[in-house]
């Protein structure tokens, strides 16, 4: 990529539609524009911000009516003077007019270069960047919050806050390093210390919002588990509010896994219904059960389904805090047994009931009982995650050596490190193969 070049590409998905939107951005767009608009006034007089009404031709004549808007520098998405051309939607139409774009002298944008350029200039931090995206992929109000609030900047502030509180602890470490017959007097050293424990804090506090970040992006895997004729499939059934899955008395009719994503709160739950589990000697039933048993090991949740009007032979556990009980049928009553079972669901497919409480439940054990919507503000995702696991671990280090009382020089290494890592998250550093990496999974146009 060249942030010389003038770039261009249809920024509207492709298809039929009422309009499509060709977007220019770099110093030549107005030159590029030029060559192809006719609106009885000279590129010189165009008003930036004002929608001008004009047509597109090439050398043959007229190709459509278009609406072109200009942003001049550095007030626009990219930070360079950028052109937007909205005309007719059609797939041939949208076509031409690139290619008329193309031909005046810009060239095709790569995937993600309008908001590489927008980070390269300054217009957002690689936080904010990555944002974009999440907003565009936001499939629940709850994931589209998470994504408005980091493209505002809310992650990016907190990283830069500990980042420059990072600083601030380096620069009074070498500092020391440079004047060595300054001793560090007890008070120093431990506000030193102080500020050490404080930032490995903000650091946990940020990580553990991994989880809920990559569930807000991609969905929480929740497999519905039970014995042959609980009501597995009643239950996709009705949480998608439509027959999605045949329901049968007979024992065995679901033999493979069926997969539908639905909204619970804002968090996006994509819902395994899976065979029944028992020992079948049928060898289609045991492929739909072998394949049951994968699906628990892959899933972030698990709803075990049992008949709450009968005693279990038997009941499975899982890992703390990983399943959710339902006691299905209870409008056939609950069986004593199940008394003791304080955190199951009372559930009953027949009367729709329990959708409350199964919703709650599904909150809790995501989010915990404590958070409430208004506070998903931050959520990081897996490379933040990364990044900042390295920052905790070379701050940990850097404490580490300060208690030992080992030499100033060994703290500095770490601390660097911490730095480093932390000034990844924000882009904060001159790493190229990072950037490519991030913005080829944008889509082009954006």
């Amino acid at each position: 990529m060249s942030s010389s070049e003038t770039i261009a590409a249809i920024s509207t998905p492709i298809g039929e539609g009422a309009i499509a939107i060709v977007r220019l951005s770099g110093s030549g767009a107005l030159d590029v524009l030029a060559r192809i608009f006719v609106g009885g006034i000279v590129p010189e007089a165009f008003v930036p911000r004002r929608v001008m009404l004009g047509r597109v031709q090439d050398s043959s004549g007229k190709l459509d009516d278009v609406l072109m808007t200009w942003f001049r520098a550095p007030n626009s998405y990219t930070g360079e003077d950028l052109v937007e051309i909205s005309c007719h939607g059609g797939i041939l139409v949208t076509r031409r007019v690139l290619d008329l774009v193309l031909a005046a002298g810009a060239r095709m944008a790569e995937p993600g270069e309008f908001t590489q350029r927008a980070f390269l200039n300054g217009k957002m931090d690689l936080t904010q960047a990555e944002a974009v995206m999440d907003l565009i992929r936001a499939q629940t109000e709850l994931a589209l919050r998470a994504a408005n609030e980091q493209l505002s900047g809310s992650l990016g502030s907190e990283v830069t806050e500990i980042r420059e509180l990072l600083l601030t602890t380096l620069a009074h470490v070498e500092a020391y390093i440079d004047f060595p017959d300054e001793e560090i007097d007890p008070d120093t050293g431990k506000s030193l210390l102080d500020r050490m424990v404080t930032l490995e804090n903000r650091l946990e506090r940020l990580l553990a919002t991994a989880d809920q970040g990559r569930i807000l992006r991609h969905g929480l895997r929740t497999v519905i588990y039970g014995a042959p004729n609980v009501g597995k499939s009643s239950l996709l059934n009705l949480l998608l509010g439509y027959d999605r899955a045949i329901v049968s008395d007979i024992p065995g009719t679901t033999r493979d896994t069926i997969e539908e994503v639905i909204n619970i709160r804002g968090i996006p739950v994509r819902l395994v219904d899976t065979a029944g589990a028992r020992d079948s000697a049928e060898l289609l039933e045991s492929e739909g059960i072998r394949r049951t048993r994968e699906q628990v090991t892959q899933a972030d949740l698990v709803i075990q389904v049992v008949d709450g009007s009968k005693r279990p032979a038997a009941i499975e556990t899982f890992e703390e805090g990983k399943s959710v009980l339902l006691l299905n049928k209870s409008d056939l009553g609950i069986h004593p047994h199940w008394h003791e079972f304080v955190g199951a669901v009372r559930f009953s497919c027949k009367n729709k009931t329990g959708l409350e409480a199964l919703s709650q439940a599904i909150w809790d054990r995501v989010m915990g009982a404590k958070v409430q919507l208004a506070d998903v503000r931050v959520a990081i995702n897996a490379r933040h995650q990364a990044c900042l696991q390295h920052a905790k671990k070379f701050l940990g280090a850097a404490r580490s050596s300060f208690q030992d009382g080992k030499s100033p020089e060994f703290i500095s290494i770490e601390l660097r490190g911490a730095l480093d890592a932390v000034g990844e998250v924000v882009g904060k550093l001159d790493a190229e193969d990072l950037l490519g990496k991030i913005f080829s999974e944008f889509c082009i146009g954006k």
